[in-house]
């Protein structure tokens, strides 16, 4: 399996270990496999009596291909996807929560999110390559909120990695920040910025353009613009699947709160590779930039709106740019003209491609506010005494308002963090504070550590120049 540019088909082809190290084109694209594999039925029916890390083996060396040995991956996923990281061999366990509606627990790993996933692997798999090679690697990634401490939690300790990561000042939760503040490896570095998200993504994919620097200094990224995180997330969605159907013919909807696209896109492979997803239904918050280009083709960025569901306080979302690539029939050429033109007018008007979006891809879309979440909450709490949080709220809430019009199919909704990292919201809806697991109680009073920096490429060059 060979990976190229979203914005530059004829550049030479990159291997899956070298665009994991990679992570960003140098041309600014991401990466994107040649072919998406296929997964036949009787491969489906296969996956039915495998565990979790066996079924992640056969999916993700679909897309390794020979570039990790085949004994050595399985090692690395197995190690991965351990009953001690994710508390138990099913990994994301699928409860039914109301009628035709099902939720799949993604939140079990050690930052209590779903990204850990992910970047659990991902820490895995970069250690084992930088460790073959005799390099190293700093890591420069941006988060709004949840990305910062799965990385952190998968990359701690390691001695070929370095971690920085830059996140808003203000807009994280008070959970979510003494999380990350609280990781004090010697190899992990947090740096706070007077500025959204959108603005330190943007950071972010500024310096890794600057070719020599990135070279000189050895940059990396673990956001989901690294193809090594997509890939990983494919596996739940057909391990979702497989736990709410009886038959390969049996079809379902997904539904997935969004804010960068990534745990989406990752279902939109699935779909493409082969699993029965009818509609993938997109969740947004009051930042609603992709329910509006799923509902008239128009894609606009505007400014972020801080929310109660803060890892969905994005405007831009990076990995919306892989499906484009797709929607444009894969014409690298056609797709870098229209991002150069987004970077201008912060819009790319697709309307002329609506019908292709929703009929041919499947994509369709919901939003919520902060009331409507409260709401979901609490009905959720009356129904099943499970606390959900804010975001996997603005899922089921638009689960719900799809089943209301069509209930002919269940609907997998992922459950994308757990509601104790979001304390406030779940007070103010229920009333009482969600139960921490243990090894967060009193998790504010522990020493946190921060670098503030001005929202400036120069700051966070010289930052890292100097720390590292």
């Amino acid at each position: 399996m060979k990976y190229f540019s979203t914005r530059d088909a004829s550049q030479q082809k990159r291997s899956f270990t070298e665009v994991l190290l990679e992570g960003l084109a140098p041309d600014g694209g991401l990466y994107v496999p040649e072919t998406y594999p296929e997964v036949s039925k009787d491969l489906l029916t296969k996956f039915r009596y495998l565990t979790y890390k066996q079924m992640a083996y056969e999916i993700i060396s679909l897309f390794v291909g020979d570039a990790i040995e085949s004994s050595d991956l399985k090692k690395l996923i197995h190690k991965t996807y351990s009953a001690s990281v994710f508390g138990s061999e099913s990994v994301t366990p699928v409860e039914q929560i109301s009628n035709g509606i099902y939720l799949q627990d993604l939140s079990t790993g050690p930052s209590l999110a779903f990204k850990d996933l992910a970047m659990q692997f991902l820490g895995h798999a970069m250690d084992y390559e930088l460790s073959r090679r005799g390099q190293t690697l700093t890591i420069l990634g941006a988060s709004s909120g949840d990305t910062v401490s799965a990385a952190e939690e998968a990359m701690r300790g390691k001695e070929c990695i370095n971690v920085v990561m830059l996140t808003p000042r203000d807009g994280m939760s008070s959970f979510q920040k003494a999380q990350a503040g609280s990781i004090l490896d010697d190899n992990i570095f947090n740096i706070a910025l007077a500025a959204p998200f959108d603005r330190c993504q943007d950071l972010v994919k500024s310096i890794n353009k600057d070719i020599p620097f990135k070279q000189k200094y050895k940059i990396g990224a673990v956001n989901s613009i690294n193809w090594g995180r997509i890939c990983a997330q494919i596996v739940y969605y057909f391990k979702g699947y497989l736990s709410i159907t009886n038959s390969n013919d049996e079809w379902i909807d997904a539904v997935v709160p969004s804010g960068n696209f990534g745990n989406v896109l990752a279902a939109y492979i699935a779909k493409k590779m082969g699993l029965p997803i009818r509609r993938l239904i997109v969740s947004t918050n009051e930042n609603d930039v992709l329910d509006v280009f799923f509902k008239t083709g128009t894609y606009q960025q505007k400014s972020v709106k801080v929310t109660s569901s803060p890892s969905m306080d994005i405007s831009k979302a990076s990995n919306i740019e892989r499906y484009f690539f797709d929607l444009l029939d894969r014409n690298a050429n056609v797709l870098s003209d229209y991002m150069s033109e987004f970077e201008t007018t912060k819009q790319i008007d697709f309307s002329e491609l609506l019908a292709k979006i929703q009929i041919e891809t499947g994509f369709f879309s919901g939003a919520s506010n902060h009331q409507e979440r409260l709401s979901i909450i609490q009905k959720i709490y009356q129904a099943s005494q499970r606390v959900i949080d804010p975001h996997t709220a603005a899922g089921v809430k638009v689960a719900l308002e799809y089943q209301q019009k069509d209930d002919s199919l269940p609907y997998l909704c992922v459950e994308t963090a757990k509601p104790t990292k979001f304390e406030e919201a779940i007070q103010e809806a229920l009333g009482f504070l969600p139960k921490r697991p243990a090894q967060f109680i009193g998790l504010e009073d522990k020493q946190q550590r921060f670098f503030d920096l001005n929202d400036h490429e120069d700051d966070i060059k010289s930052f890292i120049v100097e720390r590292l």
